[in-house]
């Protein structure tokens, strides 16, 4: 069997290794193989693969996966559905208590219930949403 073959074959079996654990290491070294196997394609004596493939795993290694694990670590820009909510205004519809009440946020209305359970809050105050709990709006008055 060609060398090119087998370093493309490790470089397969190290892609699917890499699906599996989620780590980016394997991703890496799965990456040096495949220039491993571009390598051996073009003639490359054996121990000069070796030479290319460790280089090129060190280089994305050390220098590429961290770059690439910042990356998937950073927190997510947008907030979508009810996280989008919070920290909105929204407009008391009806007398809202630690209990129960009614909120219009952006056009929708909300069962709400204020963030301190002592508060009573009157229709057509301003409150600003504080958490989406279930499907109520855990508000706070802006006075």
């Amino acid at each position: 069997m060609d060398p090119w073959l087998i370093w493309l074959m490790i470089a397969a079996v190290l892609a699917a290794a890499e699906i599996v654990t989620l780590t980016a290491a394997l991703g890496m070294l799965s990456a040096a193989a495949l220039v491993t196997a571009g390598s051996a394609a073009v003639g490359l004596p054996l121990p000069f693969q070796f030479l290319v493939f460790t280089i090129v795993a060190t280089v994305t290694v050390v220098f590429v996966r961290p770059i690439a694990v910042r990356h998937l670590l950073q927190p997510q820009v947008e907030r979508f559905g009810v996280d989008a909510l919070v920290g909105r205004t929204a407009y008391v519809v009806s007398e809202v208590t630690g209990l129960d009440g009614r909120v219009r946020i952006d056009g929708e209305e909300w069962t709400a219930r204020a963030y301190d359970e002592t508060l009573v809050i009157p229709p057509g105050k301003t409150v600003d949403v504080i958490e989406i709990s279930g499907a109520s709006a855990i508000v706070y008055p802006r006075d």
